[in-house]
Parts: structure tokens; sequence; C-alpha cells
């Protein structure tokens, strides 16, 4: 199942970018997320690994996940390393000086079979939810940054 979600952002793509590649941040914003931490030593970069957990209903998924693919003020996606099968992105576009179009996108699979394509669909809702909250609460927390500086 793939969801995805986007926003206009009135702020430059460096300081969504600045946002959605902290880690600490993260938990603060995005809705459903209940852990987001890093595996090792590494910064957010190209390979970096971490433990992710969302509540989709009253159950929490996720599981380790590793950076690949890592285009500075573009694009950062993420992938399963164990857990449940997912995709994560993040994609950010000019649109014109101070303005950034930012996309979520999640993709995602569940075991099971025919059962597991059923969870995924009743699932998609409450994902897409989550994502559009998320985005609305970055909106707010990144033009709030753009304001006061």
């Amino acid at each position: 199942m793939r969801v995805q979600a986007g926003i206009e952002v009135n702020a430059p793509p460096s300081l969504v970018w600045a946002v959605v590649t902290d880690p600490d941040r993260l938990i603060d914003f995005m809705a459903g997320l209940t852990r987001w931490e890093p595996v090792g030593a590494k910064p957010l970069a190209l390979g970096a690994r971490y433990r992710v957990r969302m509540l989709v209903g009253s159950a929490q998924v996720g599981g380790l996940v590793e950076v690949v693919e890592f285009d500075e003020e573009r694009d950062l996606a993420w992938t399963n390393v164990t857990g449940v099968d997912h995709r994560g992105r993040w994609r950010l576009r000019q649109r014109r000086p101070g303005c950034t179009d930012v996309t979520l996108r999640l993709s995602y699979s569940a075991p099971g079979g025919l059962l597991g394509v059923l969870a995924d669909r009743l699932a998609a809702p409450m994902v897409r939810r989550n994502l559009r909250s998320s985005l609305n609460a970055l909106q707010m927390l990144v033009e709030e940054r753009s304001r006061a500086s």
C-alpha cells in the first residue's frame, strides 16, 4: 500500500530540511511516531540506521530502518531492514524563493497474504491521517521558525 500527502510550506528548503533531518525533532511533529532512535553513532546520512515505531490504531509497527537516499535539501528516503516491510520518503522542492513543496510518502506491506492486504487497506486511512497531521505540524513549526529568523 502506498500513501502520500503533500503541503506547501512558506519557508526555504534549507529550513524545512533542517527540521526533517533532525532525529531529535521528528517525534515532536510526526503524528503517530513513538520512536526514531539512532543505532550507532553515525549521523543522519546515507547508510544511517534507526529504530522506528509508529502507532497505527492500537498497534505499534516499525523496526530497524536504513537511510537509502540522502540528497541534501531534496530527498531523504529509508527502507526497513527488519520489522514491517516499508519505505518512506521526504521530498522537498522549491516552488519559488522562500516556499517549499513538501511530500511525505510511505509504502508498506503487512505479512499474511490476503489478510495482510486487508490489513494494509484498513490501515491506509489512519496512516494517511497521520501523514497529513505530520505535514500540518511541520508547516506550523517551520513557518514559525522562519518568521522568527
